[in-house]
This record gives structure tokens, sequence and C-alpha cells, in this order.
């Protein structure tokens, strides 16, 4: 089901499908709409047909109402096994369960799909395998561990078979652990690289079908090549020259801007003049989060607010156009904190920031999964809509207010079942 926030998981390990030779062979299909994945499904001949479904926690409803279509729309005696995976399946395996998915690939994908295809294909035990969750007769949990930890070189970023192209991830794992972010809970608080060469190769593919720009993924874009807080701007060097080789000079380079934010403490003129040689996207954006120093220390997000606005002040130095990340409404946070919050967001715009506001969402598998938003005063509201006004801030707070909300009910809910 490639729909939603899920398309770049189901590109990566549908290309460890292609990767693999034993599973090679497959036949795979990508649907956008239920009504396109249940004509595949009535149109398959396959003994068994595996259904892969890949969400954010932000996107759980959506896809549990959209596999109850698919469902009913599904011609009845086929053999389907809807799977689900993700950072939201991996942290809430029963939940996920109960929303109708038969089984539940638990953590990193790319092994796990493989051997699922070869249990199903050749009569062995895909319910037992390493990496999967599923429900018993008793509706109990049976989960038999996260699936095998990869190395990125090993596997494909992207389908290339099916042309289903995407930001190529470069780093998997972060150090930092913020206690509001999956990544580091998902793929443990450590780095995993992709090689240049490995990259280069990727990249080179892409020229050859015409690709005309180029995307990276990271928790920390000047963290590649790193093993801990401190960068390595050779390994960035050597990295962005590499891709610049394989593209062509008149494609593309986008590093440091979604989805391969920047950590302020990292804005260094070094950095920087690195970037400008390679890159080809005049905004960076920054991840600020708070004005407030406690909200900044209790979020471990292990930078201060200086920090920021010197990221700002040489960003703008160098012409680039800062746009700072900024998190309203973590569990704690006071109505002071976020006055120093907003009093940040309009210093910096003055310095020639814009502001890409987003509201705390307790994201399951996160140390504040059990969070309750704090609300948003009417001062908060006021000061980040007079600076959309002004065409200097952006973002989905309003709507992520609304996601927050929904998944305090459902965590409420469910513990309410469990009693």
């Amino acid at each position: 089901m490639h729909a939603r926030s899920g398309a770049v998981a189901l590109n990566v390990v549908t290309g460890a499908l292609d990767a693999d030779p034993r599973t090679r062979d497959v036949d795979v299909a990508f649907a956008r709409t239920t009504g396109e994945l249940a004509a595949k499904i009535a149109a398959g001949s396959a003994d068994v047909l595996l259904v892969l479904w890949s969400f954010y926690s932000t996107d759980f409803s959506a896809a549990c109402l959209d596999l109850a279509r698919v469902r009913a729309l599904s011609p009845a005696g086929a053999r389907v096994v809807h799977v689900a995976g993700g950072v939201h399946a991996t942290a809430e395996p029963l939940a996920t369960l109960r929303g109708g998915f038969d089984l539940v690939a638990l953590g990193e994908g790319e092994h796990t799909v493989v051997e699922l295809v070869l249990a199903f294909r050749d009569g062995g035990a895909p319910h037992a395998l390493r990496g999967t969750a599923h429900l018993d007769g008793a509706g109990r949990l049976v989960s038999h561990g996260p699936g095998e930890r990869v190395a990125l070189d090993d596997h494909p970023p992207f389908n290339a078979r099916h042309h289903m192209w995407n930001a190529i991830e470069v780093t998997r794992g972060c150090v930092y652990a913020c206690s509001f972010c999956q990544t580091p809970y998902m793929f443990k608080a450590r780095f995993r690289h992709r090689s240049v060469e490995n990259v280069r190769g990727h990249v080179a593919l892409m020229a050859r079908h015409g690709a005309r720009f180029v995307r990276f993924l990271t928790p920390t874009s000047l963290s590649y090549g790193s093993t801990g807080t401190e960068p390595d701007l050779a390994a960035v060097d050597a990295l962005l020259a590499a891709v610049r080789e394989a593209i062509g000079a008149h494609a593309k380079i986008f590093f440091g801007t979604f989805p391969s934010e920047i950590r302020p403490e990292h804005v260094t003129d070094e950095a920087l003049r690195i970037l400008a040689r390679w890159v080809d996207n005049r905004t960076l954006v920054i991840g600020g989060q708070s004005g407030s120093e406690r909200v900044l220390a209790a979020t471990r997000r292990g930078h201060g607010v200086d920090d920021v606005v010197r990221a700002v002040e040489r960003a703008v130095a160098h012409g680039f156009q800062p746009d700072v990340d900024f998190l309203l409404g973590v569990p704690g946070e006071t109505s002071e904190d976020r006055r120093l919050s907003t009093a940040l967001a309009s210093r910096l715009v003055d310095m020639g920031a814009r502001i890409h506001t987003h509201a705390f969402m307790p994201l399951p598998g996160t140390p504040l999964r059990d969070g309750v938003p704090e609300p948003l005063e009417p001062s908060t509201v006021a000061a980040m809509t007079q600076l959309e006004g002004r065409g200097r801030a952006y973002g989905k707070w309003r709507t992520q207010l609304l996601t927050a909300a929904e998944l305090v009910r459902a965590r409420r809910d469910r513990a309410t079942e469990v009693r």
C-alpha cells in the first residue's frame, strides 16, 4: 500500500527483495488507493498475497480505515496476509494487530521481509520468524523480537526495478536520543552510515535513469561519517564531492534541508563553506526546538539557545536562509518557557530566519509517549500567527494539535481495554 508516510520505507524493503537472489523473481505491485489495492488483490494469482503497509503514528487511524475498506472490497477466499511495519507498528504492535493487521514487522524490515517471503513461498513458519509479532487464538500478543539490524551498504536505498526513487538514507540511528523523537528508539542511539562508494553507485544509477536532483535521509546531516557528537566534516565533504561527480554538474543536490536537517551546534564556518561548495539548496533546516534552556535540557537536545542564535547568524552570513524548527507544548513546558520560545523566534526572524513551527505529539516508542501536551495559551498562538502573517513562519502545528489529542485519546482507550 504505497501511500502516506510509509512510501519510502516500502521502497526500501521491496528493494531488499530485489537485492537478494532468493527473492529477486518475486512479483511486486504498488497501489496508491484502497480501490487499486483491492483490484490488485482480486487479480493476483499467487497462492499467498502479502500486502505490505508502513505508516507513522500520525497515520495509524487512517491506515486502519484503509485496511477495513480493502478487506471489504477484496474477494472472499483470497489468501491475503496484511503485514504492517514501521515506527508505529514497532512501538505499538498489540494496537496495530488489533487494528486488523495479520502480522507486524518489528524494527528494521529489510531482512524480515525477505524471510517472510521465503517462509510463505517455501512452506516455512512465517509466524515464528524473528522480527515479527502476531495475535494468538486468545488475542494475546506473541512477539519474536525486533528484526535483524542491517548494514546500509547491504541493501539499496530505493526500488530501482520499479523506478521508485526517494531520498537516499545515508545515516540510520542517532546518538542524541531526544526524548520526543522515535528515530533513536527504533534504530538505537548510535550512527550507522552508508559508505561514500555505495552512495556514489546509487546516485549514478539514478542519473542513468534521468534523475535531475538527489536528496538525503539522515537524522542529522553533518553527523555523516561520525561515531559521536563531533562532526566529521572531511567525510561530509567526501560524500558531497562523490555525489556531485555521480549526478553531474547540472543536477541539483539538496543536503541540510528536509529530510536531512542540521543540528545548530554543527553550523560552523567550515561546515557552511563545504555546503556552499556542493549543494544547491539555499535553505538550511536547523533544529532549534525551544528558546528555554530548561526545556532543551529536559528533552535531551544536547545544545543551548546560544547555539541556535550563532547557527542563524553564521548561516545568514554565508548566504543561506535558515529555517529553524520550534516544538511547542512539550509536557512540563510552562507558559514562561513558551514566552522564551516566541521571543527567540521573533529575534531569529529579525536576523533573517524563518520559523518552522511544530506542536508536540506523544509518539509511541519515545520516553514522552505517555506525556500529555501542554495547551498553548492565546499569546503563543497569536505570536506564531503574527509571524505566519508576515511570511516568516510556517508549519502544520494546528493539525498536529489535533493529532496529539487523538494519540492521547487512543492511549487512554487502550488503557481502559486493559483494565
